[in-house]
């Protein structure tokens, strides 16, 4: 089976590659270019708001923290999409006091004349109506779009308390104010002349809608503006917190685009070549109805590094993250594979009977895609997986063709990157049997860990798996647990750092070994999400220096091994008191330095009257346990989740990694915040 399918894996490559007729890519950018004269005639009107403020997790995914700064992307993607079609050079987002963003760009700016289907002008169209837009079909302002196609500006306004839009375009100011969830307060108005041009967009979220938070993370923001700057080489975005005694500002501009991107995300590896290999074309394809045809266009870069992670690829179609990849992603892997191969041959590099897997050759490599596709078709509404067949085809020929001239003309580099990918083949060879052995126990689920307490329940989405540090521990969360949804699972001391450690080790660590078996889920490629046996895994550690590095090394293994626990949203950490108040019978628990003070004030205790710092849950018994920290009643968790992949990348390898510099910076950067210190 195996043999048959790298058979039909090859004959799709080479038909692939002989499909692809290369294009001039010398000015993508001027290729792209979408008309100039961009007016009302460009918007069409799909279809009109209000169910937006009924339904906005249809929109926004959710109404915390995400949904939140899902608005600043929306009305940010709106200025990207300028720059893509070839107008827009300079992006300036402020957060302003009163947690009020305002997005700046140097656009056409928005049409200002009327919408003959709405009678409306441009502005009161864009910002009012759902669908509305010039990113629908090809005659469109746009040859290519992010966000939500048109749906963005609108939704942003109906979820906003208001929202202020200046345009200044072909000589004139105009400015319009909307109010309530996206009602105009009057028309559009022309408040003045201006020699620039550009849409200025200021919102301030409603609080009725977001009830869990309107104040935005400036690191979060931060690290999709740098991210939006990567992708987009040559566009200069700034960021501004104006909410602080003194304004923070930062700007991200990169010439080089996705090749800084690979730099940056590899700054604190060992690159095996020391300069990311960079790949880029172009083609029109003719679309099913024969006559119609869209041109595609791609870069890549890549780069191979010491580090032992199969999951450093990270692609984007028309900026946007496809997290669950796709057809891009598959065309790269099959060039990178075949290409490599092929290499280590002619090269005699290899001996005539070794063939490198897939795995063998993407262990280590970074690699960003990025696709512009003025049709793009996703898998699910999520836009998280991409679909376009003709992608696949086109990502491969690119790859390959750029690919196989580096390693031609860079011979010592491409005996490097062979001799990495030998490594990994051997060190593959020798872990087999291990993970085999382990893989099976985890997928059948013959036989759980005998150290692991089950619950009786057999329904994953109320079923919970505390994984928790130390025998003393797990001893009180087993007698103080609800047995029929809670599962326990004791950690002898701290499990292997995966970050570091070849896999022939990793397969062979008994605790490693109980997670993986006690999930149900397998590993890496072959991990199946609708398989886990609990729908929460919960991590409960001392709120100490030991418990801190417990935590992060699971992390670490769940984003290096089972890396859709995290994309679900399935990875929570448990949040024990650190003080304990015994005052008249009763016991109070404070879960941090300011819940202690407020518990003070709140009881009128005098000065020095004695509490219980808590060390470790050891000290807990099994009552103290369940009502701190595992009743659901009234329990504290922090959900685990991966917004960035590439960040998250960077900072598993600065905390984990071989190299100390990067963990000395974080910690000089850091200490300021950490209090309670056990050592």
């Amino acid at each position: 089976m195996a043999e048959e399918e790298k058979t039909v894996n090859d004959q799709i490559a080479e038909e692939d590659r002989f499909q692809y007729k290369k294009q001039d890519v010398g000015n993508e950018r001027e290729l792209e270019r979408a008309k100039a004269d961009y007016g009302a005639s460009d918007l069409q009107v799909l279809e009109g708001l209000e169910a937006v403020r009924k339904r906005p997790g249809m929109y926004i995914g959710s109404t915390a923290e995400v949904g939140l700064h899902h608005l600043v992307w929306e009305i940010v993607d709106n200025s990207i999409d300028e720059a893509l079609a070839g107008y827009c050079k300079n992006i300036t987002v402020t957060i302003n006091k009163g947690d009020s963003v305002t997005v700046k760009d140097d656009g056409r700016g928005v049409p200002v004349d009327v919408v003959a289907k709405t009678g409306l002008s441009g502005v009161e169209t864009v910002f009012t109506i759902l669908h509305a837009g010039g990113k629908f079909g090809g005659d469109g302002g746009y040859k290519v779009s992010g966000g939500l196609h048109g749906v963005g500006a609108s939704v942003v306004n109906a979820l906003s308390e208001w929202m202020d839009v200046t345009v200044c375009r072909d000589g004139g100011k105009y400015f319009l104010r909307f109010e309530h969830g996206g009602h105009p307060a009057g028309h559009l108005q022309r408040i003045g002349d201006s020699d620039e041009r550009g849409t200025t967009v200021t919102f301030q979220p409603d609080p009725t809608i977001f009830t869990e938070t309107t104040v935005y993370s400036y690191e979060t923001i931060r690290n999709h503006l740098r991210q939006m700057a990567f992708l987009n080489g040559g566009i200069s975005i700034t960021l501004i917190d104006e909410r602080g005694e003194t304004p923070v500002s930062e700007t991200f501009r990169y010439d080089g685009g996705i090749r800084e991107y690979v730099t940056y995300i590899d700054s604190n590896k060992i690159p095996v070549n020391p300069r990311p290999i960079y790949c880029q074309g172009a083609q029109e394809v003719t679309l099913t109805d024969g006559e119609t045809t869209e041109r595609i266009y791609a870069e890549i870069a890549l780069q191979w590094t010491d580090s032992y992670s199969q999951n450093g690829i990270y692609s984007f179609c028309n900026n946007i993250s496809t997290k669950e990849g796709g057809t891009h992603e598959e065309g790269l892997t099959l060039a990178v594979t075949r290409i490599l191969n092929n290499y280590a041959h002619k090269a005699k590099l290899v001996k005539d009977e070794e063939k490198f897997t897939k795995e063998d050759c993407i262990e280590g490599l970074t690699a960003i895609v990025s696709v512009k596709h003025p049709n793009p078709q996703y898998e699910g509404q999520t836009k998280t997986k991409l679909g376009n067949s003709e992608v696949r085809k086109i990502v491969n020929a690119i790859v390959s063709e750029g690919l196989d001239q580096y390693l031609m003309e860079n011979p010592a580099e491409g005996k490097a990157v062979v001799e990495k990918i030998q490594l990994a083949s051997k060190a593959r060879d020798a872990a087999r049997v291990a993970r085999e052995k382990i893989r099976k126990s985890a997928l059948e689920i013959t036989t759980l860990p005998g150290k692991l307490a089950d619950c009786s329940s057999k329904d994953p989405e109320i079923c919970e798996l505390y994984i928790v540090e130390g025998n003393s521990a797990g001893g009180s969360a087993k007698n103080g647990r609800d047995r029929e949804t809670q599962a326990i699972l004791p950690l002898r001391g701290k499990i292997l750092n995966v970050e570091k450690a070849r896999e022939e080790r990793i397969w062979a660590n008994a605790e490693i070994g109980n997670m993986i078996t006690a999930i149900g889920a397998g590993i890496r490629e072959n991990f199946d999400i609708t398989k886990i046996r609990y729908h929460k895994i919960v991590i409960m550690t001392d709120a100490d220096v030991d418990g801190d590095h417990i935590r992060i090394l699971l992390l670490t293994f769940f984003y290096r091994f089972m890396r859709p626990l995290l994309d679900g949203g399935y990875v929570y950490i448990a949040q024990p008191p650190l003080y304990k108040i015994d005052y008249k019978g009763s016991a109070y628990y404070a879960y941090n330095d300011a819940q202690l003070e407020k518990l003070r004030k709140e009881l009128n205790l005098k000065p020095g009257f004695a509490f219980q710092r808590y060390k470790g849950l050891g000290e807990m018994d099994a009552e103290q346990l369940w009502e701190t920290t595992m009743d659901p009643k009234v329990r504290k968790m922090i959900r685990i989740t991966v917004e960035d992949a590439a960040d998250a990348e960077k900072v598993f390898t600065d905390l984990m990694g071989e190299e100390v510099a990067p963990r000395r910076e974080y910690i000089t950067q850091n200490a300021k915040f950490v209090k309670n210190l056990d050592i």
